[in-house]
């Protein structure tokens, strides 16, 4: 059974709301990369790494890892070209056992 979607055919609020987290996470890790970005050519102060793993974990790994690659910040950081795109794919399936239950899901 799918959890985001009531009866009616609706979203659920929480899934409206999982909607909302999750575009304004990525807008705001999207702004952070191309501050950081910014701030390295000008010699300003900079985010941390931690920071910006943290900010993929917490949802906007998406865009963050897109705005790195189209703006080429940290693209020679293994951490980041290997890590993120694992976030993503640890989201995914954080989804997918939410959404269908961990016993629908054949790996």
């Amino acid at each position: 059974m799918i959890l985001f979607v009531s009866r009616g055919g609706n979203l659920d609020f929480y899934t409206k709301l999982l909607i909302i987290y999750l575009i304004v996470i990525n807008l705001f890790s999207c702004f952070v990369c191309i501050v950081d970005k910014h701030n390295a050519k000008n010699g300003y102060w900079r985010v941390s790494e931690k920071s910006l793993i943290i900010l993929s974990a917490l949802g906007g790994s998406v865009a963050m890892y897109i705005t790195m690659r189209l703006i080429s910040h940290k693209t020679l950081h293994k951490r980041f070209m290997i890590g993120i795109p694992l976030i993503i794919v640890i989201q995914i399936i954080i989804l997918f056992v939410f959404a269908f239950g961990i016993d629908k899901i054949a790996i």
